[in-house]
């Protein structure tokens, strides 16, 4: 079930990443793992939103700065911080996985539609699907079809 999907009286549980400037509000089915940082390698030459790749379970998943990708602050890297390793959308079967840097753990919510109010006063950016509050909170639901397609189009070996 996707935030979409709400409309019967149903909930979905939640997780809230936070982020530098905002926080990001996912399903949590979305997120396969909030893993540590660790040194994660480096792909030079690609955009400022591609950090490169986090090493987990065997494989190598791209690592991105949500931030940068919506043309926000460069996050800095804090002891509390997280890599919040997520499941893709299906978009590729060579991207299984992608990840973005958190600054901290994630809260864990349930929510119904009735929670949800569309965030008018923020409008959503390039790389969000919505812009909306829970209970007074301002968040951002990504647009994971759409930054797949974005590390697709860097066309580099996954």
């Amino acid at each position: 079930m996707s935030l979409e999907e709400l409309d019967d009286g149903s909930d979905i549980g939640c997780m809230i990443l936070p982020m530098v400037e905002s926080n990001l509000l996912l399903p949590t089915v979305t997120v396969a793992e909030m893993a540590p940082i660790q040194p994660f390698d480096i792909k030079p030459n690609t955009p400022d939103w591609f950090l490169g790749y986090y090493p987990w379970r065997n494989l190598r998943v791209p690592v991105l700065s949500y931030e940068t990708l919506n043309n926000q602050c460069s996050p800095k890297l804090n002891a509390d911080g997280r890599v919040a390793i997520l499941n893709s959308t299906g978009v590729d079967e060579s991207l299984p996985f992608i990840s973005f840097l958190s600054q901290s753990l994630p809260r864990s919510l349930r929510l119904t539609q009735a929670d949800i109010e569309n965030n008018e006063a923020q409008p959503a950016r390039e790389f969000e699907m919505l812009s909306v509050n829970v209970h007074g909170e301002a968040l951002l639901v990504p647009d994971l079809e759409k930054i797949e397609k974005a590390i697709l189009a860097l066309n580099l070996r996954l």
